[in-house]
């Protein structure tokens, strides 16, 4: 199983608790190989190039599978026409967060603010192209505002310069947002998605949070487990079978949800294909109104 990412980060946590997992059901050995860089692209190659047997899979973020090859032209696939899903694995939220100077206390204060003072607030993301880069200009896009895009190597570092007062909106990952939210030095003002967080109970989703413009948001990503294309549909139901059943096991949800801070999904191998059709056909259509170049 590649991972387009390095040993200890979210994708990695998950991959290595799954193979543990399908180790068990499959009675076969699930090794997890770590090819990070690239916007994952290092992790996607080899799946391609494949045998479509089932013995090479790859765990792609939304950001790979929908976000990614929605704005961008220089990617080398296409993950409907060169992959086959197998299944969605875990949804993945992130908090909307400001730092305690900034004048708002809800998402529509936020925009309020935005609106009227166009260009004054910064906010920080992963680099260019990643997830909450795109995400933060389709809030801008969808609400009109305007912001400064400050690109980071990673959410850590978004978060440790909203702390510091030197970003004013970061949009980044529970795990790594929580502790500063719970200690008063971040505000988180909302989460992506549809409901509410058991991590954060307090702050409202996207979805409630009073901005009809951005109901439509959806998580901010995904994970789901690819094969080659031409994977036989026999192998396809039987991994996708191990999937749900390993979804089910609380163990795995606890450790997902409180260890990971991801929501275990479960998912048909035609339920994933048309999830992903889904965000990339929305993710495509925004790419031609959005900003990702800086």
């Amino acid at each position: 199983m590649l991972v387009g990412f390095g040993p200890g980060g979210g994708t990695d946590n998950i991959a290595r608790l799954y193979a543990v997992k399908l180790q068990e059901i499959l009675n076969t050995p699930v090794i997890v190989e770590n090819k990070p860089g690239a916007s994952e692209v290092l992790a996607a190659q080899p799946v391609m190039a494949a045998a479509p047997d089932g013995y090479t899979l790859w765990l792609g973020t939304g950001s790979a599978l929908a976000q990614g090859p929605g704005v961008r032209k220089d990617l080398p696939y296409d993950p409907l026409k060169n992959f086959t899903p197998v299944a969605l694995v875990a949804d993945g939220e992130a908090v909307l967060s400001v730092r305690p100077g900034v004048p708002a206390h809800s998402l529509g204060e936020l925009i309020a603010y935005a609106k009227a003072n166009p260009g004054k607030l910064n906010y920080g993301s992963a680099g260019v192209g990643a997830g909450n880069h795109l995400l933060a200009e389709y809030i801008s896009l969808m609400t009109g505002i305007s912001m400064v895009h400050v690109p980071y190597k990673s959410d850590v570092e978004v978060t440790r310069d909203a702390v510091a007062g030197n970003v004013d909106f970061a949009l980044t990952t529970v795990a790594i947002t929580r502790p500063f939210v719970t200690e008063g030095k971040l505000r988180a003002l909302a989460v992506t998605g549809n409901q509410r967080l058991k991590t954060l109970p307090d702050v409202p989703s996207v979805a409630e949070s009073g901005v009809p413009e951005l109901r439509s948001m959806g998580s901010y990503t995904f994970f789901g487990l690819m094969g080659p294309t031409g994977l036989p549909p026999a192998v396809v139901q039987r991994l996708s079978d191990a999937i749900n059943q390993i979804a089910a096991m609380p163990d795995v949800g606890q450790r997902m949800r409180e260890g990971f801070m991801f929501e275990p999904t479960s998912s048909t191998p035609a339920g994933s294909r048309q999830y992903i059709e889904r965000e990339l056909t929305k993710w495509r259509e925004l790419g031609k109104n959005l900003k990702v170049g800086n």
